[in-house]
């Protein structure tokens, strides 16, 4: 069965919704200790613009992880996420649940570890718009969830449209 491209980011939309409700609930708790927070590898801050939703609690985990790592983020609550994921050209196959805007219009999508956004900043790679981690998985900053953990990969979005892997991340100590 072929599915069009607007019933696909209704129904990724859909799924990335259900799975907020059960993983992302307000009462969500970051297990990380306070006094294992990485310290900042460099002096520049680094401004973000996020747009998530006033009740996603692993959006808000997110958020305080990039403070955490030096971030300055201007987390803004939105009713039309599709909308923003639209102006900011993300095609539903590379969604995630919230989305992050350079000063200079990269974008960040989802759960993408700080660190991998500050070397992509740093050094942005030629025809790149930005970074994504589609979906949510378990144990990508502001997923975690006990010790679980799920390998995923960060891609490098073209303004072809197109995508690369950036980085394979296999590990939890890969993030920090």
């Amino acid at each position: 069965m072929k599915i069009n491209r607007k019933t696909r980011g209704a129904l990724i939309a859909l799924l990335l919704g259900v799975f907020t409700l059960s993983a992302c609930s307000e009462t969500g708790q970051n297990p990380k200790n306070t006094e294992e927070r990485a310290t900042n590898s460099s002096s520049e801050t680094i401004a973000l613009t996020t747009y998530k939703s006033a009740t996603c609690g692993c959006c808000k985990l997110w958020v305080e992880h990039a403070g955490e790592q030096g971030f300055t983020v201007d987390a803004r609550d939105v009713d039309d996420l599709n909308g923003i994921k639209e102006r900011f050209r993300i095609a539903p196959e590379y969604q995630s649940c919230h989305t992050s805007v350079s000063e200079n219009d990269y974008v960040f999508e989802g759960h993408v570890p700080a660190k991998y956004i500050r070397q992509f900043l740093q050094n942005p790679p030629a025809n790149a718009r930005g970074l994504t981690v589609p979906a949510m998985p378990l144990g990508s900053p502001g997923m975690e969830v006990g010790d679980r953990f799920t390998a995923y990969d960060i891609l490098l979005l073209q303004s072809d449209g197109s995508h690369r892997v950036y980085a394979r991340i296999d590990n939890p100590q890969q993030q920090h």
